[in-house]
């Protein structure tokens, strides 16, 4: 895109092609800059608006260039003047003007190209203009694209404008996408909207998920919040009926996570909730740390590594014999 022209930091701009110089006029919205080099590039004698509308670089035409800044009387010139055709895209990354726009954030150009017959509902690649300001975070536009009927719960392959939200950690954002009505347990793709959250170690997304009505049951959120630490996240998903007796593929419990990666307040929270564990003897804070702590330690001995790979296989063989398929799949899983 243009702005990966870092006009900044270019020193020797007066040795650039006029193409170039003409695209950075347009980026910084600078109109009688525009008009100057497209005199100097109309050789032909065309004029000065047919050879705007007509000059490219790098796949860029100068209606693309002006989301740079977003600034208003290029855009009027642009349009309004040399009657460039906002709908089309540029030949580097496929955007239309209106894509830049969003794509810099700015929101005067995005309501001038609008109202000039800019599309509100343009997909790119499934994206829709709110996935790209929910992705980067652009409150106010997001506010704006949905006062203007965008869909608040479009789908692309990442997911909806919620979940992009929830992955890029803009709790702002997904605040007033929750208040628009978008639903969080819509899904797509592997995972549910939380364990997006959880991943970014975004507590305050978490927090608005779950008033949102995210469903906190199915994927095992506590143990990501366990296994990350994220004491918050673990009491509001406790809070919320989050399961702490669930395991984790490797089955680890949430609670034998929070000994090895979090703290003993993690602990702590979560033991009340904790079914006991039939192999740990002291049934306690205390215990449930010495013992995980043992299970480290063993881990790290190849030997017992070794032994403990050959009893879950064998355990896994005996289990399949028997037809009890669930649990043979799980005892392979732990290997």
């Amino acid at each position: 895109a243009v702005s990966s022209l870092d006009f900044a930091c270019c020193a020797e701009r007066d040795r650039w092609p006029p193409e170039a110089r003409l695209i950075e006029a347009a980026h910084h919205g600078d109109v009688l800059e525009i008009k100057k080099i497209a005199k100097e590039l109309d050789v032909q004698g065309h004029g000065i608006p047919v050879t705007v509308a007509n000059t490219t670089y790098m796949g860029m035409n100068v209606l693309h260039a002006a989301g740079g800044l977003g600034r208003l009387p290029v855009y009027r010139y642009l349009v309004e003047e040399v009657k460039m055709d906002i709908h089309k895209p540029d030949t580097l990354i496929d955007f239309t003007p209106v894509e830049h726009a969003v794509k810099h954030g700015h929101l005067p150009a995005i309501k001038y190209l609008l109202d000039h017959g800019a599309d509100l509902h343009l997909q790119r690649g499934d994206n829709t203009l709110l996935h790209s300001a929910a992705t980067h975070g652009q409150s106010e536009i997001v506010k704006f694209l949905l006062s203007k009927g965008a869909d608040v719960d479009a789908i692309s392959d990442l997911g909806t404008p919620l979940i992009l939200a929830a992955l890029k950690g803009h709790p702002s954002t997904l605040k007033i996408l929750l208040q628009h009505g978008a639903d969080p347990n819509k899904v797509a793709g592997l995972f549910g909207i939380i364990d997006v959250a959880l991943h970014k170690s975004s507590v305050s997304c978490v927090k608005l998920l779950i008033q949102g009505g995210a469903n906190v049951s199915g994927d095992n959120h506590l143990a990501k919040a366990a296994e990350k630490g994220l004491t918050e996240a673990i009491k509001c998903l406790l809070e919320a009926g989050a399961n702490p007796n669930v395991v984790d593929r490797f089955g680890r419990l949430p609670i034998e996570l929070a000994v090895e990666y979090g703290t003993r307040e993690d602990v702590e929270i979560l033991f009340p909730f904790t079914s006991p564990i039939s192999t740990v003897a002291n049934w306690s804070d205390d215990g449930i740390i010495s013992h995980v702590q043992m299970e480290i330690k063993q881990l790290e001995d190849d030997n017992f590594v070794e032994k403990r790979i050959s009893d879950l296989k064998q355990q896994a063989a005996e289990a399949f014999k028997k037809q009890d398929y669930l649990n043979a799949s799980v005892f392979y899983t732990q290997v």
